[in-house]
């Protein structure tokens, strides 16, 4: 018998998790405790995707960014580091 993998208390970054296969990921991660960072470049479908965890009873935050330059990613990785101490 499998045990389910429990991720509370930790931050999951999900790239291109606005729709299909990352907003996939996002939810299970969500669902299996994790807060998560969802990353997409378009505005809106992040927020549709941080509303359809927080619908599921998840915990979900927004990072608007392209991550191709280092300084977008460095800017993402801040946003995963501040959910993690609580900010939402």
């Amino acid at each position: 018998m499998t045990q389910a993998i429990r991720l509370d208390g930790q931050v999951a970054v999900v790239t291109g998790s606005g729709r299909g296969l990352g907003l996939a990921f996002a939810k299970a991660l969500a669902r299996a405790g994790a807060r998560v960072v969802v990353n997409d470049v378009d505005a809106t479908t992040a927020a549709e995707a941080v509303e359809a965890i927080r619908r599921e009873g998840g915990e979900a935050v927004a990072e608007v960014v392209a991550v191709g330059p280092s300084a977008a990613a460095d800017q993402l990785v801040r946003r995963a580091v501040d959910t993690g101490a609580g900010s939402t």
